[in-house]
């Protein structure tokens, strides 16, 4: 079974993750902490800015389009509110998928733990974000 995929749910949760992440990284909220500790300034962030860009649109797409579909595969299996259902898919995919596997990478990477809760919040808030839109124009399409 293939499950029913809001295109136009994934685009606009795509473009969430961007706004999102456009705003967190920001000077003015995490940005400078962020820079400073991974050991960027102005002129390296402008550097070569073109292909980190592409590569997080890329990404982002794909991980909207998961999120998507196993929101519908768990709609599908528990019914219920589907706007509930998204927000709760989202926090346990990034419970059990992004939040383990980069604690792991982390630790290991000897990363301070202060840029691991940063950038864990900043997925949190980025997988929540793209659900509320797939949750929302699903409540609307359906």
């Amino acid at each position: 079974m293939v499950p029913e995929i809001n295109i136009w749910a994934v685009l606009l949760a795509t473009a969430s993750s961007m706004a999102v992440g456009s705003i967190w990284y920001s000077r003015r909220v995490f940005g400078a902490y962020w820079m400073r500790t991974v050991g960027h300034d102005e002129e390296s962030m402008r550097a070569n800015a073109v292909a980190p860009l592409v590569i997080t649109v890329l990404v982002s797409f794909v991980t909207a389009w998961v999120l998507a579909g196993a929101i519908a595969i768990t709609q599908n299996f528990y019914g219920g509110s589907f706007l509930a259902n998204a927000l709760l898919t989202a926090l346990i995919l990034w419970a059990g998928f992004t939040a383990a596997r980069m604690v792991t990478h982390d630790v290991f990477d000897r990363r301070p733990a202060g840029l691991t809760v940063l950038n864990l919040a900043h997925e949190l808030v980025t997988l929540e974000v793209m659900a509320l839109i797939i949750g929302l124009i699903g409540i609307s399409a359906r």
